[in-house]
């Protein structure tokens, strides 16, 4: 350990210097029992452990020690762990990896040590707790409401991201559909959201393109609760007429479409996510009203005891039905497979196949992938290594 990673260190380290302890390599197990020499320190609570280990970096508010009395170059990542809307939107997974392994194990500084083997995995949940306690502001959902982003089915949870999906057509006329959507988190519970589409297709030999119908939304959370593993928001948006309609790219009205979204944590890193909502143009002469219900079924499986990749499958069961007399509902089946790509796990690959399974006349098979990066966490290039 260089002097750049004893700062946030130093108390801890010097306590455990008189017993032989010192700090283990990013890959060490976890102790399958609490070192007897912490034990002796009695450090039992996640404050007594903050202010032994951390608070010679982070200050006792959390906000960060004065840069006067450390010596080492504050990187931008350095985290502020009284700001809310940074900390409480990580999971307790993310902080336990960042301090299991050091801020090297997640693609953040090195200066963040790894704590492996001088702390357990019961103090580091303590420590963790007591992290987030630092946000005194109530009302922020918590990382655990973050579930996984579905392909089609939208998420409860506010976000800032920026996804481009892209959907090709495997029968019939060849295409290819894709969409640039940009999520603004503002405050606690709302999010604003971008949409623009664009798209290609091949008619008489011919491949011709064109951006669709741009769209706009507000997302609102109605309810959290992090004891039930529920979150509940709302949305309202709309889709201006900026598509070609005749080439397929557009609705060629003013399209207003509201919806609500439910996330809800089941046994087992399990979860269900359900959308339903309306749709209203401002004609119908060539476009009615219609409505849609999307659930989302998935399980995350993370790496090394939960601290490393993550890999979640998911299925999803999409319907939609004109709101016209004699129109039937056409429902889709659409199988995913989700993957954590860096080590931070801001840049996110979803991968998967929507099947017609009914109604399937002009209705193709397609293959759907998206890449993910949340920005807040970083930049494209930053957290892989």
């Amino acid at each position: 350990m260089t002097s750049k990673h004893r700062c946030c260190a130093a108390g801890l380290i010097a306590l455990l210097a008189p017993f032989g302890l010192a700090q283990a390599p990013a890959s060490a197990p976890p102790p399958t029992n609490p070192p007897s020499k912490i034990q002796s320190l009695k450090l039992d609570t996640g404050k007594q452990i903050f202010e032994a280990a951390c608070i010679g970096c982070h200050g006792s508010n959390g906000k960060g020690a004065l840069e006067s009395s450390t010596a080492f170059e504050r990187p931008a990542t350095f985290p502020d762990f009284s700001d809310c809307s940074g900390s409480m939107r990580e999971r307790e997974n993310d902080y336990k990896a960042a301090i299991y392994y050091g801020g090297h194990g997640r693609g953040f500084s090195e200066i963040m040590p790894s704590f492996s083997e001088a702390l357990t995995i019961p103090q580091i949940d303590k420590l963790v707790q007591y992290l987030r306690s630092f946000c005194a502001e109530p009302g922020w959902p918590k990382g655990e409401l973050n579930f996984p982003r579905a392909m089609a089915t939208e998420k409860a949870f506010p976000e800032d991201e920026a996804i481009i999906t892209t959907a090709i057509t495997t029968k019939g006329t060849p295409s290819v559909s894709n969409e640039l959507a940009y999520e603004k988190r503002l405050g606690k519970l709302t999010q604003l959201e971008l949409g623009i589409p664009f798209s290609a297709a091949k008619d008489s030999g011919n491949w011709y393109g064109g951006v669709g119908d741009i769209r706009v939304g507000l997302k609102r959370v109605l309810g959290q609760s992090l004891r039930t593993g529920t979150i509940l928001s709302a949305q309202g948006e709309v889709a201006l007429p900026t598509g070609n309609r005749n080439r397929g790219f557009g609705n060629g009205v003013t399209l207003f479409e509201t919806f609500g979204a439910l996330g809800q944590a089941l046994p087992g890193n399990s979860f269900v996510q359900v959308q339903a909502g309306m749709e209203f143009p401002t004609s119908t002469k060539n476009l009615p009203r219609a409505t849609f219900w999307r659930t989302a079924l998935g399980k995350s499986i993370q790496a090394d005891r939960g601290l490393g990749r993550m890999w979640t499958p998911m299925v999803e069961f999409l319907a939609d039905r004109d709101l016209v007399k004699g129109a039937r509902t056409n429902w889709d089946v659409l199988p995913q497979f989700q993957v954590t790509l860096s080590k931070r796990q801001h840049i996110r690959a979803n991968v998967g196949v929507r099947v017609p399974a009914n109604n399937t006349a002009g209705r193709s098979t397609q293959v759907v992938f998206y890449l993910l990066w949340d920005w807040f966490d970083g930049g494209l290039r930053e957290g892989w290594k």
